[in-house]
């Protein structure tokens, strides 16, 4: 069920761009706004994306930032509150912002599991560091472990929509294709894509016919090649994969300077 409520409009970064404020009727400068929830979906066992409208307001982000989100209280409670911040999922051209989360037992997951289409939210302007380099002729890998990929997706859909020419390597683990987010999606983006490839690795799939390794140095050579130095390297998801990720890439001798990483903390 979608809202009748006009879509969102959204102004698509040509590169980098400062985070915008909304003025209130005050005068008083304000980063957040009113928005509705536009839809729900389980895109894979365990995980829900949220999609929301912002009943017209302008807002301007680049691919790989964050929000903050705050939902109304209908009565679960917990020390953390029903404020969180997630990497937005969707690109500046899908006329609406979204995310995409683990569901844990927390008060916020279980007021977002309960709330349906249509309630009223309120959403932060997207901010954060973690996006595209602007130099599009040095070739990208991209390290995902579960839910880290959301910001990957953004990415993907945003180069695909625009053309632009990065090429972009996807190493993407998860425990078994049942809990693995947007895994058609990212097949139909890799053959839409001409820059893109993606790498998947199931680490306790039994049925899976594919890779099953954990990323270390070794996988990534022998998916990369020798010369590791030709790449930057962007790293998302659960703090043991980014950490196991840096040091495989530590080991392989990668400068720092070519490795960009961001952990997400369940909750």
């Amino acid at each position: 069920m979608e809202s009748d409520v006009t879509h969102a409009m959204f102004v698509s970064p040509p590169a980098r761009v400062l985070r915008q404020v909304r003025t209130s009727t005050a005068g008083t400068p304000t980063s957040w706004m009113q928005a509705r929830i536009k839809g729900k979906q389980e895109v894979a066992k365990g995980t829900l994306f949220v999609t929301f409208d912002l009943l017209g307001e302008q807002v301007a982000f680049e691919p790989g930032q964050y929000f903050f989100v705050t939902l109304p209280d209908v009565g679960h409670q917990d020390d953390r509150g029903l404020r969180r911040h997630f990497s937005v999922v969707t690109s500046p051209e899908d006329r609406v912002i979204g995310f995409a989360t683990r569901m844990r037992d927390s008060a916020f997951k279980r007021t977002l599991r309960e709330l349906p289409v249509g309630t009223e939210v309120e959403v932060e302007q997207p901010k954060g560091s973690f996006v595209l380099p602007d130099d599009t002729s040095r070739p990208l890998v991209f390290i995902a472990g579960g839910i880290g990929i959301t910001v990957f997706r953004s990415m993907l859909r945003y180069i695909r929509e625009e053309a632009l020419p990065y090429r972009v390597a996807l190493i993407y683990s998860n425990r078994d294709r049942d809990s693995t987010a947007f895994l058609d999606e990212l097949r139909e983006l890799e053959q839409e894509i001409s820059g893109f490839r993606l790498i998947l690795t199931m680490t306790k799939d039994p049925g899976w016919d594919g890779e099953t390794r954990k990323v270390d140095t070794q996988f990534v050579k022998d998916y990369l090649g020798e010369n590791l130095d030709q790449f930057t390297f962007l790293v998302a998801g659960p703090p043991p994969l980014v950490e196991g990720a840096q040091r495989a890439l530590e080991a392989a001798a990668v400068p720092d300077e070519n490795v960009v990483a961001e952990s997400y903390s369940g909750y």
